[in-house]
């Protein structure tokens, strides 16, 4: 037997770090929306464990205990033989690996028909559990709080990395308060434009500490000036450009890949 899962890019389109537990994990407020691009995972029975790694950008994936789709397997104490087809940059502030446990978690529910314990997800990391639900949804907490959230308007949108890796505990280190304002109400049912109007009143709190320490991706909000709106996701350094149409969108996309052949450029939809 074989099952497939898809493990969509995750995009926080508000991240707002309202707090600091005294065990050092942040508290987080965040609305996050998924892409139609991603990894791809694929289980298939075996008598023992492994990982193999394809795709375009399976160069430098490692396959050994440290990758997350082999932590989520061993977690369910699975044998199955997993192959990660792998689209999505590393450490690029859209949930990557995140994405790839989630999907791996369902791919192996499928496979051996059998329900997943409730609080795996948050044991393998913090954005485990909102790309197990794979939807728009606040995530609360230390990631431990997901709500689905309806009414969102279609948001094309095109990604951009500057082929840059961002460490994590860098920017989260270098943020210069840990107690900042919670997200506002969330519009619900509204048109693109009013809902990019109260996107833009709220924020990426680890925006700026991350443009600190990463210059370029103050080049790579530029080149998304034509957007809507345009944003760090997550850590960073991937930034995303909200645009009216999904023409308009694939019309960026192309300029930016023209004007960067060495950047990952994506034209997607968030839901």
């Amino acid at each position: 037997m074989k099952t497939e899962a898809f493990a969509p890019a995750k995009v926080n389109l508000t991240l707002h770090v309202t707090g600091q537990r005294t065990d050092g994990y942040h508290l987080l407020d965040s609305l996050v929306a998924f892409a139609d691009i991603g990894d791809r995972i694929t289980a298939t029975q075996a008598a023992k464990p492994s990982l193999s790694v394809t795709g375009p950008l399976a160069a430098g994936v490692p396959t050994g205990p440290e990758n997350l789709v082999r932590r989520a397997a061993t977690a369910l104490q699975s044998t199955a033989a997993l192959t990660l087809e792998k689209h999505l940059p590393a450490a690029a502030g859209i949930g990557g690996g995140s994405s790839d446990a989630a999907a791996t978690l369902r791919a192996l529910s499928a496979l051996t028909g059998t329900a997943l314990p409730a609080d795996l997800g948050l044991s393998l990391g913090a954005d485990v559990p909102v790309c197990t639900l794979a939807r728009a949804a606040t995530m609360r907490g230390i990631g431990e709080d997901i709500a689905p959230v309806d009414g969102l308007p279609p948001l094309p949108a095109v990604l951009v990395n500057p082929r840059v890796a961002v460490p994590t505990p860098a920017v989260f280190r270098a943020l210069s308060s840990k107690t900042n304002p919670a997200m506002g109400t969330i519009p619900q049912g509204t048109d693109f434009n009013t809902f990019c109007d109260w996107l833009a009143t709220q924020r990426n709190d680890l925006e700026p500490p991350a443009r600190a320490l990463t210059p370029k991706i103050d080049a790579t909000l530029a080149a998304l000036s034509d957007a809507r709106l345009a944003r760090m996701s997550g850590s960073g350094a991937t930034c995303f450009g909200l645009y009216p149409t999904r023409e308009t969108a694939e019309t960026a996309a192309a300029r930016i890949r023209a004007a960067h052949p060495d950047w990952w450029v994506a034209a997607t939809a968030l839901s």
